[in-house]
């Protein structure tokens, strides 16, 4: 349901235990049913969805809500949050690495005052 990119990333995460199920690690094998509640580690983060609808084929993207219900807890997306915040404030936009016309700048720069 597109929760992981690919079927063997999320057979991956099956055996690693990042996916439950009433506090127990699910396999990839594991038949679901409608009304079902599981979780989904990511990193620091634990999403929790209900199943609302089965399918057999994977699904568009636009479709997923009508059969995946996201009841992530308040306190999981606050992390999310504050994730993209501390990602912010690193370091402000064209401060990091110079680009190749701020070399060529410097280089000049340099050349020309220290040859005098």
């Amino acid at each position: 349901m597109r929760i992981y990119k690919t079927r063997a990333i999320a057979a991956d995460a099956c055996k690693v235990g990042r996916v439950t199920m009433n506090s127990r690690a699910l396999k990839a094998s594991h038949m679901l049913e409608i009304g079902n509640k599981f979780s989904v580690r990511k990193g620091p983060i634990t999403f929790s969805y209900e199943i609302l609808q089965l399918s057999e084929n994977r699904l568009g993207a636009k479709l997923v809500p009508d059969y995946l219900r996201d009841i992530t807890a308040k306190d999981q997306l606050e992390l999310i949050e504050l994730a993209k915040l501390a990602g912010q404030v690193g370091r402000d936009r064209g401060t990091g690495r110079p680009t190749k016309k701020d070399r060529r700048e410097i280089e000049q720069f340099m050349n020309d005052n220290y040859l005098e």
